[in-house]
């Protein structure tokens, strides 16, 4: 079975959009001193023609902001990269000087490293010979998986716990990361919009086995009654965000795939009723009896009761 892709570059993308400020509190204290997040815009599709892989790139993200007690705008260009890539740092250079060469502003590179292993990834590039240093270009950067995430437990800050999923922890220690994610999420008191974002980035790269969950749901009982209640409406809300959406999805797209999909959330949450609704919908889209009970595994009985 291949693996499911997953958009690295679009999650990071949406967490940064909506975190940029605490993304650089957590990890780049001192330059937040410096920075004047009061003017912040991030700027749309920049292309720049990647001349290590013969195409054209759009980067991952470019914030136009200020510096306290400076006129003028500086540039924040931040690149997400989740897999090995030879020379990195010399790209990253290159990508530098194109958006100088198209800007003209002060630029501050940053790179966030998400590799599932560790790396010691070089953040400079140096051009120089014995008699002169010509060049000595560096960018900030943050490698995920050299984070002990259990340093992080006591920030209050969405991306720490975003984060937490891409963090370093053995296999040992899942269900305490899920956990403690949990009680930072209720600590947090976040909408409900950016709860979903926050849960989602972390749901995508730490997804506990059944037997895990039963271990997690084990020691949310050993909380305190109003954190165990408060964390539990937490996920309930996403188990039924989930089916819901499945379902949904089954019955909006009306075709076998879109069934398929609505039936797998049904089956996952173990409702019978998640594919009960997803066959009412396939007898309206004018599906026999016989194709709803190859797809759902429901009985003939159970689909002919619903068309009466």
């Amino acid at each position: 079975m291949s693996k499911e892709r997953i958009n690295h570059d679009g999650l990071f993308k949406e967490l940064l959009n909506n975190f940029f400020e605490e993304f650089m509190i957590l990890f780049f204290p001192e330059a937040c001193e410096e920075i004047d997040f009061n003017h912040t815009v991030f700027l749309s599709q920049e292309l720049i023609r990647d001349i290590f892989k013969g195409e054209k790139k759009v980067v991952d993200l470019l914030i136009e902001t200020k510096l306290k007690g400076k006129d003028g705008f500086i540039l924040v260009h931040i690149e997400s990269q989740s897999y090995e890539q030879i020379d990195f740092n010399e790209r990253m250079f290159y990508y530098f000087t194109r958006l100088y060469d198209e800007h003209r502003k002060q630029i501050l590179p940053i790179a966030i490293f998400g590799y599932d292993k560790l790396k010691n990834v070089p953040n400079t590039f140096s051009i120089g010979f014995p008699f002169l240093e010509v060049l000595n270009f560096q960018f900030l950067k943050v490698e995920l998986k050299s984070q002990n995430w259990r340093e992080y437990l006591k920030q209050d800050n969405p991306v720490a716990a975003a984060l937490l999923s891409k963090m370093g922890y053995s296999d040992e220690e899942r269900v305490q990361v899920k956990k403690e994610f949990l009680r930072m999420l209720v600590r947090l008191e976040l909408d409900p919009v950016r709860t979903e974002l926050i849960a989602g980035f972390f749901e995508t790269y730490l997804k506990l086995t059944s037997d895990e969950e039963k271990q997690l749901y084990d020691e949310i009982k050993s909380l305190g009654r109003e954190e165990e209640e408060k964390v539990m409406q937490i996920t309930t809300s996403w188990h039924e965000k989930g089916r819901e959406e499945g379902v949904k999805k089954g019955i909006e797209v009306g075709k076998e795939e879109g069934i398929k999909e609505g039936i797998k959330v049904g089956k996952k949450e173990g409702k019978k009723e998640a594919l009960i609704e997803v066959a009412q919908s396939m007898l309206k889209d004018g599906y026999t009896v016989e194709q709803i009970e190859r797809l759902t595994k429901l009985s003939k009985e159970t689909i002919k009761n619903l068309i009466h």
